[in-house]
């Protein structure tokens, strides 16, 4: 039971829904264009991006409704943002689009075994987090370099989104990502009616596609992708509800997020999980002093998603309308969080630095080798570095041991 259950209740019955609605309007814009950037990244088009961000929409909403419902507590999940922009760093794998959507599923099947055998979740949380971390920033570099690229090849364009951004970090924050994003929608208007207009439909479409898989798009794509979604989505989002007093329904959880990135795989969907950022907005005590009443946010939040996949089309076709850079440089914006405490939670400890750094390195770089991209890569190389110190390190007191007799 939440720890403040004794707290006193002073609410009015709209305040958990205001909190709901702002829970998904958070959720959605500040990374909509991290999602349409990975999935375009690993061989998708508009529609294929589109549909993916729609149906990340709805599995999300449905499990929210099962879960919220079942336990009254308030629980949300989220597409794996860390994980559309591993995509977005990954790039076209060998098997091109169908192969990264078995990637897809492959991540679906993992994340129900890790809620049907337990030592499946412990051996990814035998993985030191400064491995984890370091990966996640590796593949984040290119995305958070987009706004300063695109400063350079368009500043009459991109100097607004920035400037508003920066602006808002510094007054509030919550509102800086998406408010650079409506700005960012409003100059891509502007642009397309000096130009060739918004190409693309307006009505909500799910375009299904045949997954073919390849190694390249399993240990590539899918082995990363889960890596990422347990180490920086499920489970944060379990400690961020753990410090409002929630306790989250682990193994019920990962089988209906399992489920869920598996029915939204073949429809172009990477990932849902638990929601680590925007879960603390609808479980603090801002949504309700009564933490009884708090599952209302969530319940809300889950009807606002089901909403905004009906935009998903019309949100996609204003993106790829953009100019080159644009909706890569909000994507950008919205990842520098992440990516300054990535590189923070690597770094932090002195101990397994230097096999942080490797990993941080070899992911950043972008490699292809035999078909498989860089996270990989950079898992292999940080797990190795650490293995060889931590030997080294405990042979160290066994080779000086003689000198002390």
């Amino acid at each position: 039971m939440p720890a403040d259950y004794g707290a006193p209740v002073q609410s009015s019955r709209s305040q958990p829904v205001v909190a709901g609605i702002l829970t998904a309007l958070v959720g959605f814009t500040s990374s909509f264009a991290v999602v349409l950037a990975g999935l375009t990244a690993v061989g998708a088009t508009p529609a294929q991006a589109a549909s993916g961000l729609a149906v990340l929409c709805v599995t999300q909403a449905l499990g929210m409704l099962w879960l919220v419902r079942r336990h009254r507590i308030p629980l949300t999940l989220a597409w794996s943002t860390p994980g559309a922009a591993l995509l977005a760093g990954t790039g076209v794998v060998d098997g091109g689009w169908p192969a990264a959507v078995g990637a897809f599923l492959v991540v679906g099947v993992l994340i129900l075994l890790t809620a049907l055998w337990p030592r499946l979740g412990d051996l990814i949380g035998a993985i030191p987090t400064p491995i984890a971390q370091a990966m996640l920033a590796g593949v984040l570099v290119p995305l958070c370099l987009a706004p300063v690229l695109a400063l350079v090849d368009e500043p009459l364009l991109v100097t607004p989104v920035v400037l508003t951004w920066l602006v808002l970090l510094r007054l509030a924050p919550k509102a800086a990502v998406p408010t650079a994003f409506v700005v960012a929608l409003a100059v891509i208007a502007f642009w397309a009616g000096e130009h060739d207009g918004i190409a693309g439909g307006w009505l909500p479409t799910v375009e299904g596609t045949v997954p073919g898989l390849s190694v390249g798009a399993v240990l590539g794509i899918a082995l990363p992708l889960y890596v990422v979604t347990m180490a920086s989505q499920n489970v944060p989002g379990v400690a961020v509800m753990a410090s409002y007093g929630y306790r989250v329904p682990w193994r019920e959880t990962m089988t209906v997020t399992g489920l869920g990135t598996l029915g939204g795989a073949v429809a172009g969907g990477h990932a849902i999980n638990l929601a680590a950022i925007t879960a603390a907005l609808a479980a603090n005590p801002e949504a309700d002093p009564d933490p009884k009443r708090r599952w209302i946010a969530s319940e809300t939040a889950a009807w606002v998603y089901l909403l905004l996949a009906l935009l998903s089309v019309a949100l996609t076709s204003l993106a790829t309308s953009a100019p080159a850079g644009l909706i890569e440089t909000v994507a950008g914006l919205a990842l520098l969080g992440t990516l300054g405490a990535s590189l923070a939670a690597a770094t932090s400890a002195s101990e397994g630095r230097e096999a942080a750094v490797v990993t941080f390195l070899v992911a950043a770089s972008g490699v292809t080798v035999a078909g498989i991209g860089a996270a990989f890569w950079g898992l292999v190389a940080g797990l190795i570095t650490h293995l060889v110190l931590q030997r080294h390190a405990a042979a160290l007191p066994q080779a000086r041991a003689p000198e002390a007799d």
